[in-house]
């Protein structure tokens, strides 16, 4: 008879035991998978962040260096136009040096800064960093829904749904573009 007790008494506490692993490994499991939620829900502030941020002061240098590429420009074009209208020797003359004034701060500035007067490569880069931009957004957004995916599927099943009603874990929700979030920010120059 006691041998029948003390087995009774082990299966007992032995189902106790499986049973009570299973609960902490259901609610540590929910806890990571809610953990992992949280964590491409930051990513995605972290891009959003991070386009913030990037997108404005890149697109002040690109504007600010074709400024500088146009005045050069308009300079130059200007002063050899004075040159061409001028009709006596000290028009001539002030044209001239107009002319060589332009030139010669043309000419410093592509030996010293910049040695290729090309704006539209700073636009290309700034297309390119936009669409990186928008690229990295995109994913970290499909990163959080698949996260997201993997959770609530993981909450809703049979048996964690018991412990995830017990313990709170609730559906979370998909990641949802605003009405604002229609349309791409715009760029102007």
């Amino acid at each position: 008879m006691k041998n029948k007790k003390w087995i009774v008494i082990g299966v007992i506490a032995l189902v106790v035991v499986i049973l009570i692993g299973s609960i902490v490994g259901g609610y540590n499991s929910l806890v990571s998978a809610q953990t992992n939620v949280e964590s491409a829900q930051a990513n995605i502030q972290t891009q959003l962040q991070r386009r913030a941020d990037l997108i404005p002061n890149f697109v002040s240098t690109v504007k600010g260096y074709a400024d500088y590429e146009q005045e050069t420009f308009q300079a130059v074009t200007e002063a050899r136009a004075a040159v061409g209208k001028a009709n006596d020797a000290a028009s001539l003359n002030d044209a001239q040096n107009r002319l060589d004034g332009a030139i010669s701060v043309w000419v410093n500035a592509v030996t010293e800064a910049y040695p290729d007067l090309k704006a539209n490569n700073s636009f290309i880069a700034l297309q390119d960093e936009l669409a990186g931009t928008e690229n990295r957004i995109a994913v970290a957004r499909k990163d959080y829904n698949d996260t997201a995916k993997s959770y609530n599927t993981l909450v809703r099943r049979f048996p964690k749904n018991i412990l995830a009603s017990i313990f709170g874990f609730e559906k979370v929700d998909y990641f949802e573009a605003s009405e604002n979030a229609q349309s791409a920010p715009q760029v102007s120059f």
